[in-house]
């Protein structure tokens, strides 16, 4: 049931249930999955609590209100369900992998890893978790654990788009610059609205030389996030390599105006200036540069 007036539809019909029998511990239950695939997190919430009110065993609903907190960041709340669904059901598989991708962003990577070992000694087959270790071993420095786990992840699944890009991170690491495309365009293909994927491979284009095709990533990734300071940056960076300096001050001034605290982007506007011997500016762009990063140690 994925059709917005079928969901409607469906919530409605639980409404009223609920209004004859407000005890119907399974239509809170159902109404608030819906809620979660509406992502009105917040009416879901109180619809899975008053089922665990009603059903204080209901392994499901503090699962699901562990995705619903989780959805909102508030983490602890997340782990703090997801920890007594695990109680409740300890083959709940789902649950150890989630509450994994909550110890990563939650930065305790060790955690995250033991939850996805776990999940996937109960289900060998679960992509996800596979995808979600490798981003905590990522973390922690294991590039080969994390290369390993990625490859693994895509072999269950071929068409997770997120594993691509964080493998292309690793080959990137690697400096195994043809393959960090590779990915990148197959990230790109599984998900074409991935600007940030452009982005990246728009690096990637530029350490081996082509400027047209790095050009021609950061105008897409543009086109998708106008907002983009970054890709900004970047394409001012290939206009620089390219020796069309007032185009790469263009890129760079907007990179600035979208976001006032981007190092990099003085320090390349301040190499522009240095290389058309307007030095004041030079300095002043330099200055700035340091300002931001002395603000963020």
């Amino acid at each position: 049931m994925n059709n917005e007036e079928d969901l409607d539809k469906a919530i409605s019909d639980f409404s009223e249930a609920i209004r004859l029998n407000p005890s119907d511990a399974e239509a809170y239950y159902n109404r608030g999955v819906l809620y979660g695939k509406k992502r009105y997190y917040d009416k879901a919430i109180p619809d899975f609590s008053e089922t665990i009110r009603l059903n204080p065993n209901d392994a499901e609903a503090y699962y699901n209100r562990g995705v619903s907190y989780g959805e909102k960041r508030d983490y602890d709340k997340a782990i703090s369900d997801y920890t007594e669904a695990i109680r409740l059901n300890p083959n709940l598989t789902d649950a150890y992998n989630n509450r994994g991708n909550v110890y990563y962003y939650k930065g305790d990577n060790d955690k995250a890893i033991s939850d996805c070992n776990e999940a996937i000694r109960l289900n060998p087959n679960l992509a996800e978790s596979y995808g979600n270790r490798g981003l905590a071993y990522a973390e922690k420095g294991d590039h080969d654990k994390a290369m390993s786990d990625y490859s693994e992840a895509i072999r269950l699944n071929p068409n997770l788009a997120d594993v691509y890009y964080n493998r292309s991170l690793v080959y990137l690491h690697k400096e195994d610059y043809y393959k960090a495309i590779s990915d990148y365009n197959e990230a790109i293909r599984l998900n074409p609205k991935y600007a940030k994927d452009y982005y990246y491979r728009n690096y990637e284009y530029g350490i081996k030389g082509d400027h047209d095709k790095a050009i021609s990533d950061c105008n897409e990734a543009i086109r998708l996030n106008p907002n983009l300071a970054i890709a900004y940056n970047n394409r001012g960076d290939v206009y620089r390599e390219k020796g069309d300096l007032d185009k790469a001050m263009s890129d760079y001034n907007e990179a600035i105006r979208l976001n006032p605290n981007l190092a990099i982007a003085y320090n390349n506007r301040g190499d522009v200036y240095r290389e058309k011997g307007n030095y004041d500016k030079t300095i002043a762009d330099y200055e700035s540069a340091l300002r931001i990063k002395e603000a963020r140690e």
